[in-house]
């Protein structure tokens, strides 16, 4: 199939569309399973989500920041401004992000949804199936 040029007034082809509305909904998970394992800012999540993917998630900070704003607002994350390296040198201000408490507890909910879904489409997109 041909692909069709992409103009701001021509929508996504469907396959385009599908693998960007199903990475648009795993993003707030995969972003509080990195911070789960360790602070963060907001360039080291883009790095890690696309050394992590193998470049097929190559984030603008125009889509990670939303969702960080959204996790900080619903109490999921805290952010601290810090401007000290590990080595003791000052270095420009960068806002690490943490995961709380609450946003361990929604990530773990949103696991469990996404394995149960996934499984889901396994069942239904079995290998064998035209």
């Amino acid at each position: 199939m041909p692909k069709r040029p992409q103009t701001a007034e021509t929508p996504p082809a469907p396959g385009v569309r599908f693998a960007q509305q199903l990475k648009k909904g795993a993003l707030e998970m995969l972003v509080l399973q990195l911070l789960a394992a360790q602070p963060s800012h907001g360039y080291g999540l883009i790095q890690c989500l696309r050394a992590g993917s193998g470049g097929r998630l190559d984030l603008k900070e125009g889509t990670l920041y939303p969702i960080l704003y959204r996790l900080e607002d619903d109490g999921c994350i805290t952010s601290a401004w810090q401007d000290i390296a590990k080595d003791g040198a000052r270095r420009t201000p960068r806002k690490v992000y943490t995961v709380t408490a609450a946003g361990l507890a929604v990530l773990a909910e949103e696991k469990a949804a996404w394995r149960e879904f996934s499984a889901c489409v396994n069942i239904i997109c079995k290998e064998d199936a035209p």
